[in-house]
């Protein structure tokens, strides 16, 4: 039983169609096709059965990339006992990662591998929270968000490691008649404009349980995704905007404030494969995280 097979059944289980598997693993449709057969002709089961305009795991394929991932962690964690005999975790480690979080977390983490043999090769998205989980198929950790809490939507089946929890404060310009506050309440937000995110990114849950306790509608003037834009156009007046206190850089003119009475913090979080996460330099990277983390919250 070729372990290749078992992890090209996992991939077309998890992503659910030929095209996703081959995108992902940088390889033809076709190819992806010819490997199916050849997992066929040598397991003598069907793997695939027509399902739609695509196809689907027979329960043959079914059972075999359920197994794939006992497979995968079992060579991991033989991996990692290797690395501990060399003396050093080593290899590369990939990392995908919300923007501000990266922003927070990396410059440690960078600094701490310094001289390592574990090389990091990293890539930014800004994603839904739900989405984040699905992200893990591609890389070794993904830095997730969630307003819910230490788990995001969807991550049920991954390891999740906390790395910080991040107040998101209210940021206004300092002439906005709010600023003169220490706190905000809910109540003081009623009637007021705002620079939101796209439906379905964490923040704008908190703008959803501001409307719930108040009973009164919030105008959304814009939804962006990069905090620095929004900061700008907080800065020129266009309406308040929830940032996260510590990667908002400060800005003349613009100020933050604590909001009460709502959940407005948020977890940032490693996500990995349980096969990803058994990996020595995987492990060592998340411990890391977890340590610059631990510098954010020290101040």
């Amino acid at each position: 039983m070729d372990v290749r097979h078992l992890q090209l059944l996992r991939e077309l289980g998890e992503r659910g169609t030929l095209a996703a598997v081959a995108a992902a693993t940088h390889r033809t449709p076709s190819a992806v096709s010819q490997q199916l057969r050849t997992a066929e002709r040598e397991l003598g089961v069907a793997l695939v059965e027509p399902f739609s305009r695509g196809v689907r795991l027979t329960g043959a394929g079914q059972i075999l990339a359920e197994g794939a991932g006992s497979v995968s962690a079992a060579l991991a964690q033989v991996r990692a006992r290797l690395d501990a005999s060399l003396g050093e975790p080593r290899g590369a480690v990939t990392i995908g990662t919300l923007p501000s979080a990266g922003e927070a977390l990396l410059p440690g983490l960078v600094r701490r591998l310094d001289g390592s043999a574990i090389q990091l090769q990293v890539d930014d998205f800004d994603l839904a929270e739900a989405d984040f989980p699905t992200r893990a198929n591609d890389v070794d950790v993904v830095i997730a968000h969630s307003l819910a809490g230490d788990v995001p939507r969807g991550a049920e089946g991954l390891v999740v490691t906390p790395l910080v929890r991040e107040p998101i404060d209210v940021a206004m310009t300092s002439g906005h008649p709010l600023a003169g506050r220490d706190r905000l309440r809910p109540e003081d937000l009623v009637g007021s404009t705002w620079i939101g995110v796209p439906v379905g990114y964490p923040f704008d849950t908190i703008l959803t349980a501001v409307e719930n306790r108040t009973g009164q509608p919030l105008e959304r003037r814009l939804r962006l995704r990069d905090n620095h834009l929004v900061e700008a156009l907080v800065g020129s007046g266009v309406g308040l905007a929830l940032l996260p206190r510590f990667t908002t850089r400060p800005r003349p003119g613009v100020v933050l404030r604590p909001l009460d009475g709502v959940r407005a913090v948020r977890s940032i979080v490693a996500l990995s494969r349980p096969d990803r996460a058994a990996r020595l330099a995987v492990r060592t990277v998340v411990e890391h995280l977890v340590h610059s983390g631990e510098d954010l919250e020290a101040g």
